[in-house]
């Protein structure tokens, strides 16, 4: 039997490859970045194509099963990051389908409401002040997702690979994709790479870089899981009555393999379980192969342990797994500016920030100031008519680590989508987008930016009415 790979090649034969649609903006990936581009870009008046390889939008959000929608406050009273962000949340509570605090309740440091959401998970606190966080529903936010772009006007197109960017004289004009259709194209004035991986910045001659530190999450890949009929609240009471008997009993399911994690959801009798593989390269199809099935096995490890020895999982049942992957990190563009731990650690204001940050578990002060994300880290250096949006942007891999979460990559994909719009309308390049005007919009869309922090109460939210806290909670 041959082992290890062929190095044969073939030669494939040119082929011509049929037209199938022209638009103003092509974005290329559904996830959180690539749908908010796709969002922005139509409703500013862009004619607008969302390609995405799977059978729903969302990316990590949905598929990825990572239910989680971290860090969107300061520690203060201010919802730093709100755009697409917040309207997901006020779309999801209409159907129950999301948790998080009460907006009037960011920031709060009273004791019991600390506790409180300390309790149902650590990242709904900073520093002992409430940080507004959700969990939300991923089947309800495929179909919220569905609705923006619908009522947007973009064209949509699901199962359909975003393969190849068609390049002439340095400008993208366009991208070649794979799906039961057999291979097409889709000619695109300028064209968004919203697939997280910059999946289409080597067809393009775009730089890149993927070099990632080992010891960082982005260097981790997963399978989340979710276990069904759980009872969360005699779960939590054993965790708080007997702290010590459940951290042995973790450690001993580490030993064994499996996954310690099991977080609350927004279901009270449903836990999700993230895991950390590191060492596998996710550019690599035999790694992902080897991620999808070692992860299910220690995904029955981790299930039968819970079953056996922790309280509250005596009739619980393996829910689902992710259909995608969980990829932290990997090519990210060399843009115009390339952010780095300095502006991190240093609070750099840009000109063109188009992105405002909090750091984690941290109230905003001199020493952990808010992260301001520039325009131009999302402009590839050398070729034209070519934006990204979501983690694959411009940054060193500290920055990287702490920036490309859901709520982050939806912030710079609204920015992309809308200066994809304003450069088409105002006949530019991208790089050359008038940056107050990009800013003015992204304002008017409800994204909070250095100009309106000291104003914040003048940002009109799509709704302010609508919140779900948990079931008993304050």
């Amino acid at each position: 039997m041959r082992e290890g790979p062929s190095v044969k090649t073939i030669m494939e034969p040119a082929s011509e490859v049929r037209v199938l649609w022209e638009a103003d903006v092509v974005v290329v990936g559904g996830g959180p970045g690539g749908h908010a581009a796709a969002i922005s870009a139509a409703r500013s008046g862009a004619d607008t194509v969302l390609i995405e390889r799977y059978g729903h939008l969302g990316g990590m959000a949905t598929g990825g099963l990572v239910v989680m929608i971290p860090h969107l406050s300061d520690g203060t009273e201010k919802q730093i990051i709100a755009g697409q962000c917040r309207e997901w949340l006020d779309r999801l509570d209409v159907r129950g389908a999301s948790v998080h605090q009460k907006y009037e309740d960011i920031g709060s440091n009273d004791k019991d409401l600390v506790e409180y959401w300390q309790d149902f998970h650590p990242f709904f606190v900073c520093e002992d002040r409430v940080q507004l966080a959700a969990m939300v529903d991923p089947e309800i936010l495929k179909c919220v997702l569905n609705d923006m772009v619908e009522e947007a006007g973009a064209k949509l197109f699901l199962h359909s690979w975003g393969t190849k960017a068609i390049v002439e004289k340095n400008e993208v004009q366009g991208v070649i994709f794979e799906s039961k259709s057999g291979k097409q194209a889709i000619l695109g004035k300028i064209v968004i790479d919203g697939t997280g991986d910059g999946d289409l910045l080597p067809s393009a001659g775009a730089e890149f870089e993927r070099t990632i530190r080992p010891d960082l999450r982005i260097a981790t890949v997963a399978v989340v899981f979710r276990l069904g009929d759980v009872d969360a609240k005699r779960h939590g009471e054993f965790r708080r009555s007997e702290p010590k008997k459940y951290e042995k009993l973790m450690g001993e399911l580490v030993r064994l393999g499996g996954f310690p994690a099991a977080q609350s959801s927004a279901r009270d009798n449903v836990l999700w379980v993230s895991n950390w593989v590191p060492g596998l390269d996710i550019l690599n199809v035999e790694d992902l192969t080897y991620t999808e099935v070692e992860i299910r096995k220690r995904m029955l490890i981790t299930y039968d342990f819970f079953k056996k020895n922790v309280p509250g999982f005596e009739k619980s049942f393996i829910l689902d797994t992710a259909s995608q992957t969980g990829t932290r990190g990997s090519r990210r563009v060399i843009g115009e500016y390339r952010v780095t731990e300095k502006d991190w650690r240093s609070g750099e204001v840009h000109e063109d920030t188009i992105a405002v940050c909090p750091q984690q578990r941290r109230v905003v002060s001199s020493e952990n100031p808010h992260m301001h994300i520039p325009y131009r880290c999302l402009v590839p250096r050398k070729v034209d008519n070519l934006l990204v949006a979501g983690r694959s942007f411009s940054s060193d891999d500290i920055v990287n680590n702490e920036y490309n979460l859901i709520p982050h990559c939806t912030l710079y994909g609204q920015a992309a989508g809308t200066a994809a719009a304003l450069a088409i309308k105002s006949g530019v390049k991208v790089r050359n987008v008038d940056i107050a005007a990009l800013k003015d919009s992204l304002i008017k869309q409800n994204v909070v930016l250095p100009e309106t922090l000291k104003e914040h109460g003048k940002i009109k939210y799509i709704s302010l009415t609508t919140t779900n806290s948990r079931e008993g909670g304050h």
